[in-house]
């Protein structure tokens, strides 16, 4: 058991380091905080990076086969958009708000895919472009912010379950365990995670190479709209501007949870621990009486580490395949 333990713990460092920096500013957090570990200061601090956890975790998908997404942000603000038209109404109405919501954002990745796969486009170029252009749709769906989404659903995600465990960590494990689970245990999952990894050799092994890489930014579409969706739980209205920072901070999110940017090795749960930490880095700002427009230095630096970190390791390989080791 120790020696498989000792192994488990080598292939996900990055991601174990991603986690216990987490809780150590999570830590500092709670104990500077007027209110201190109190329930609802815990949901409050889980409402706050949720829905850009969501993205993030999309954001891994996509990386994991040496592309990009800088379309997350505009696909999130546009589902947001849509939510605050859609989710609203009776119990049928609001579920089937979702689900359009839901097929919004999937429906918008798989479209980055396709161009990427079948215009052979580079994928910072191809998502950059429709990134753009999805922005301009959301100010379509929603010139100013407003609408409204359903209050009592709203409350029931942001609360917490037995006054002290946010109800919405629960929803961001149980939907990335549903969904990227059983894909990253099937064919679809495994040649992701192959293409990023030696992409000739996966065409050679007869692995469905475009399907993966199209599959890739459908997932990470759907997980934009999960946070375009939680955002408008929180806010409980639409925003046609709200994705803008979003996109450069799910890349930050992914590389400070050790998933390297050449693809084939990482985890969503270290880009979800990513996540958290720079949102937590911003409440601790807050609360620390500092200046608020220090908090793009702070989240700076804590980036320039884990990439100096992960670029550290890359350099010490001799051979893309040692990154599983």
């Amino acid at each position: 058991m120790i020696p498989a333990l000792r192994l488990l713990v080598r292939h996900n460092d990055r991601a174990l380091a991603a986690w216990a920096l987490l809780l150590a500013l999570l830590l500092l957090f709670l104990s500077i905080h007027p209110r201190g570990a109190s329930g609802g200061v815990l949901a409050a601090w889980a409402n706050q990076g949720v829905a850009l956890a969501f993205v993030a975790v999309g954001q891994t998908i996509v990386v994991l086969t040496r592309g990009i997404d800088l379309s997350a942000g505009a696909i999130l603000a546009l589902c947001n958009c849509a939510a605050s038209a859609l989710v609203r109404g009776d119990p049928a109405e609001v579920a089937l708000g979702i689900a359009a919501v839901c097929l919004i954002g999937a429906a918008c990745g798989a479209l980055n895919g396709l161009i990427v796969v079948r215009g052979r486009i580079q994928p910072i170029v191809a998502t950059l472009a429709t990134g753009a252009i999805l922005s301009g749709v959301a100010l379509l769906v929603r010139p100013t912010p407003g609408g409204s989404v359903d209050d009592r659903l709203a409350d029931a995600l942001t609360g917490t379950v037995g006054g002290v465990v946010p109800v919405s960590l629960l929803l961001l494990a149980v939907l990335v365990a549903a969904i990227w689970g059983p894909v990253r245990a099937s064919l679809t999952g495994r040649t992701i995670l192959a293409v990023g990894s030696a992409e000739p050799a996966a065409y050679m092994s007869g692995l469905p190479v475009d399907r993966a890489k199209v599959a890739a930014y459908a997932l990470a579409g759907l997980f934009a709209a999960f946070g375009g969706l939680f955002l408008g739980f929180q806010t409980l209205s639409g925003d046609p501007s709200v994705g803008a920072s979003y996109t450069l901070n799910s890349v930050a999110a992914v590389v400070l949870g050790g998933t390297a940017l050449a693809g084939g090795a990482g985890s969503v749960a270290g880009s979800i621990a990513g996540a958290l930490v720079l949102r937590t880095v911003g409440s601790l700002i807050f609360f620390t009486g500092l200046d608020p427009m220090a908090q793009p230095l702070f989240e700076g630096a804590v980036l320039l580490v884990a990439v100096a970190l992960g670029a550290g390791r890359l350099l010490r390989i001799r051979n893309r395949l040692e990154v599983f080791r």
